[in-house]
């Protein structure tokens, strides 16, 4: 039995939105600075990554509110969103490494298929916490480099405290998910963790990260 209260469960959908709004000024700023198939990633992931927050929030607020408990909707989220981390990680690294010509295009394409098919094939979760930390870490150091490069090193730890929340909710995952007062310190970790992701991002389209051509 889960100690879920529909207040909680509401709460449970500010990090998601936040992702979102930080996910979504992303997009429209890096979508000049990548490939078609670099952006399909990286567009792809961070709306896995939503996907899988809001069923899970969902998930939550049915069951506080005693309607069912649809446990598909808790039991897509890791997967779901570690492969979301993933991909997104590999768009961000891909277009600060390689060239971005649409040549390119299919290679990426290629990798997003086989990644794709990770959840098929691995039914242990630490499969899945690796997706997770390498995606999200790749993310966040990615954004760390454009912060150097557009001179606007102040985004840097905002990108750093987001990556070391989101570590610090992980471990708090692990404890026992049931109690109450767990997951209300999870969920204050984590809006801090996408409160940083978007105060991050906001300077950096504040500088004129859309603006700029690729490097």
């Amino acid at each position: 039995m889960y100690d879920f209260s529909v207040p909680m469960a509401l709460v449970d959908y500010i990090p998601v939105f936040l992702f979102l709004a930080a996910a979504v000024i992303l997009q429209r700023d890096l979508y000049s600075r990548m490939s078609k198939g670099c952006f399909a990633l990286f567009a792809a992931g961070t709306i896995d990554i939503f996907v899988a927050g809001f069923f899970q929030a969902t998930w939550k607020l049915l069951y506080a509110a005693g309607v069912c408990d649809f446990r598909a909707l808790n039991t897509f989220f890791l997967p779901a969103q570690s492969l979301g981390f993933l991909l997104a990680g590999i768009a961000v690294v891909a277009m600060l490494c390689a060239k971005q010509k649409e040549p390119g295009e299919t290679r990426v394409r290629s990798l997003g298929v086989t990644s794709a098919a990770a959840p098929a094939l691995f039914s242990g979760s630490m499969i899945f916490i690796s997706m997770m930390v390498l995606g999200l870490g790749a993310i966040c150091a990615g954004l760390s480099v454009l912060a150097a490069r557009l001179r606007k090193k102040g985004a840097i730890p905002f990108f750093i405290l987001s990556f070391v929340c989101c570590m610090g909710m992980g471990y708090l995952s692990s404890r026992d998910a049931t109690q109450a007062s767990v997951n209300w310190i999870e969920q204050g970790v984590n809006i801090a963790a996408q409160l940083c992701m978007l105060a991050g991002t906001l300077m950096l389209h504040k500088s004129g990260l859309g603006l700029h051509e690729a490097e």
